[in-house]
């Protein structure tokens, strides 16, 4: 309400001067000709009503503007900052004591588990390697005794066959030791055990933990997920008619759960599919660390848009009426009756996008926005006297 006491107050005072003018012209002017009809789109106004109402005038600038969008989102982490942790042979729990928000290193143990299968992986790997090693040395000394003829062809043969084939078992009980987290090179016949540790592929928080001392786990079961939040990044919805205001290097500024703390990102990659209900994904990292943000958690974001040189006027320049936007121009000076008179004309534009107080506008055909002057201030007093210009009339 306040705003429009600033306003129409001028306007009235403006509104009255006029009517007392035309009525003291009626009294004394009987004789005189008709008064000038003026065409829809121009507003008039004496010296002193150009003065009451604040009417100041300018140049339209081609100014840098950036237009925003806003959109909305969650927050996500790239797959090699998250974890799903299994047990590849499964096993009865031991031990575990980690809870979800806990915080674990890369390599740490997250439980003990137990089964007869890692024995028995053990054995059959000592086994191999002992028989491998004899396997080893008697396809070295037969071959050296191929050379000098005195050993076989046939013979030489049948030992390489069993030499590459406990390379190939040796090879293969690694890859399953390797699988269960034991070293194959630290295992000797005295270092045989039924338990094994599950150790923690990534540094991160825990944020699920299914697991309990005694439970038998398969293979198949996720007994962690664990999440790093140190390289977050956004996963955003964009409308696609706005997809050609959005490109890689674009900043974007974002908040999450209704909080005034501005955090930043910036736009990697846009989704190449159109969805059915005609958005597409648009994707933004996070440099650093932001206090609070988490996985998972709802965002709303600002994507500054590109800035290019666009005709723009100070918002308070543009006036509505009838669902439609105007600017007012200066048309001439004039004088009647011994008395200056100015007209504004109401001129119909098109706006664009909006920031820092500038609005871009789209001017008519034939307009030159160089030489053309615009009422920068004052604006909405014209279009009330306007809108009561059958009142002023004389």
């Amino acid at each position: 309400m306040k705003s429009y006491k600033i306003i129409i107050a001028p306007v009235m005072l403006i509104i009255l001067g006029m009517l007392l003018s035309c009525g003291g012209g009626k009294k004394n002017n009987e004789a005189e000709k008709p008064a000038e009809v003026l065409p829809p789109d121009i507003v008039e106004l004496r010296a002193d009503q150009v003065k009451l109402a604040n009417i100041e005038t300018g140049s339209i600038e081609l100014r840098s503007l950036s237009g925003n969008l806003k959109v909305n989102g969650s927050v996500s982490v790239s797959p090699e900052n998250y974890a799903t942790v299994c047990m590849p042979f499964g096993g009865f729990v031991k031990s575990a004591s980690l809870m979800p928000g806990n915080e674990v290193s890369k390599g740490q143990t997250l439980a003990i588990l137990e089964n007869q299968e890692f024995v028995d992986i053990q054995q059959n790997y000592l086994e191999a390697r002992s028989k491998f090693e004899f396997a080893e040395a008697e396809y070295k000394r037969h071959t050296e005794l191929y050379k000098e003829d005195v050993y076989s062809q046939q013979n030489l043969q049948k030992v390489t066959s069993e030499y590459k084939s406990l390379k190939a078992l040796v090879k293969a009980l690694e890859q399953k030791l390797a699988l269960i987290g034991i070293n194959p090179s630290n295992l000797h016949e005295d270092d045989i055990s039924r338990t094994v540790a599950l150790v923690s592929p990534i540094s991160g928080y825990i944020k699920t933990a299914n697991i309990n001392i005694g439970k038998y786990v398969a293979p198949s079961d996720v007994l962690y997920e664990i999440v790093n939040s140190s390289k977050l990044y956004l996963e955003l919805t964009l409308f696609e008619k706005d997809i050609d205001k959005v490109a890689s290097g674009q900043k974007i500024r974002f908040f999450i759960n209704n909080e005034t703390e501005q955090h930043e990102a910036v736009i990697y990659q846009t989704g190449k599919l159109v969805n059915a209900d005609r958005t597409l994904k648009v994707y933004a990292s996070v440099p650093g660390l932001c206090k609070n943000v988490l996985p998972g958690m709802y965002v709303n974001a600002i994507i500054e848009a590109s800035s290019n040189q666009v005709t723009a006027l100070p918002s308070e320049a543009i006036v509505s009426f009838d669902d439609k936007d105007y600017i007012f121009v200066f048309e001439k000076n004039k004088e009647e009756n011994g008395k200056q008179f100015t007209e504004y004309r109401m001129v119909e534009i098109h706006k664009g996008v909006t920031d820092g107080g500038f609005t871009e506008v789209s001017l008519p055909g034939g307009m030159n926005f160089k030489t053309t002057l615009v009422v920068l201030k004052g604006a909405y007093n014209l279009l009330s006297a306007k809108k009561n210009a059958g009142e002023m009339s004389c």
